[in-house]
């Protein structure tokens, strides 16, 4: 993944508000149950990854659209600022901000229930926003959009010969061979490389071997997120780098952990640090993610990452 060392990131995704809900458990079919918390934070993956890069030190433009008419508005564009977002880009369409019901076990797993709204009406990439992706040092997306769109921006940075970034999150439906074409890093999680392959991804070999067929297809390299068991990255020699999860004491929440990942990644590759101290650097964002509640609230600053990894090495 070549890069131009000092540039912004930009990010083109979703922004929405999350609706969560902390239950004991997740009810069965036809039970009711009493949640023992309910909370709104700003969320959406194209704002959790935005937040997460610019919260780690490095300028960020975000692309997205929030509703215009929707008074949660305000909030998600107060919340990205104060992350230290250029939210100049975030437009304002008919329809309501896209929202997240989020039901949070005991425990930190999830359940989420998504409405697109604003991110799925129909986009319009001005120039500014066609200026912002071709002068990046890298471009961040997700599945939380049109198909379309991702294509659309991944094609108008490779063009430019900007790097791109897919968090496969948010679909699961198949990805088509033009967008592949063009990716530097693809970034799914087990479940969503199967996915993606039709292949098992139990073991390693089976995920080494899912993540080749990717590569066969056009991407340059595939960095796999495997929870607790870490993370796992196959590049463009066809190499195999392993990292594994840093420890925490207790999980808060891991709404977000995923796009704090891939957000940290791509920070560390744009500053020249090789795969193996960007991983690292992912993975102990990321541990400190889920240890917060919240999916944009619960990205950490640049001085927590590393003073984490410090410690760590101590």
């Amino acid at each position: 993944m070549a890069v131009v060392p000092g540039k912004h990131i930009a990010v083109a995704g979703s922004v929405n508000v999350d609706l969560v809900f902390s239950l004991h458990r997740v009810p069965h079919a036809g039970e009711t149950l009493a949640a023992r918390g309910f909370t709104t934070h700003p969320g959406g993956k194209g704002g959790n990854q935005a937040a997460a890069a610019a919260r780690l030190g490095c300028p960020t433009k975000l692309v997205a659209q929030v509703g215009r008419e929707d008074p949660q508005s305000k909030m998600l564009r107060e919340a990205l600022q104060g992350c230290g977002v250029d939210t100049s880009l975030l437009k304002e369409v008919e329809g309501p901000c896209g929202t997240a019901v989020i039901l949070l076990e005991e425990g930190g797993d999830n359940r989420i229930i998504l409405h697109g709204g604003a991110n799925m009406t129909a986009w319009q990439l001005d120039d500014a926003a066609r200026a912002a992706i071709s002068s990046a040092g890298a471009v961040l997306l997700q599945r939380e959009i049109p198909e379309g769109v991702n294509a659309e921006v991944a094609q108008l940075a490779q063009q430019a010969g900007v790097p791109v970034v897919l968090d496969a999150g948010g679909a699961s439906t198949p990805l088509s061979p033009s967008l592949l074409r063009c990716l530097a890093v693809l970034s799914p999680n087990e479940t969503e490389l199967q996915g993606l392959t039709g292949m098992p991804t139990e073991s390693e070999e089976e995920i080494v071997a899912a993540a080749q067929v990717l590569r066969g297809q056009g991407v340059d390299t595939v960095l796999v997120k495997l929870g607790a068991r870490g993370s796992l990255l196959v590049d463009g020699k066809g190499d195999v780098w392993r990292q594994e999860a840093c420890r925490v004491e207790s999980v808060v929440d891991t709404t977000g952990a995923g796009d704090c990942f891939t957000a940290a990644f791509a920070v560390a590759i744009l500053e020249g640090r090789p795969y193996r101290e960007a991983m690292r650097f992912a993975s102990a964002a990321a541990a400190l993610c889920i240890q917060a509640a919240g999916a944009m609230p619960s990205m950490p600053s640049r001085r927590q990452v590393d003073a984490a990894l410090s410690a760590a090495a101590t």
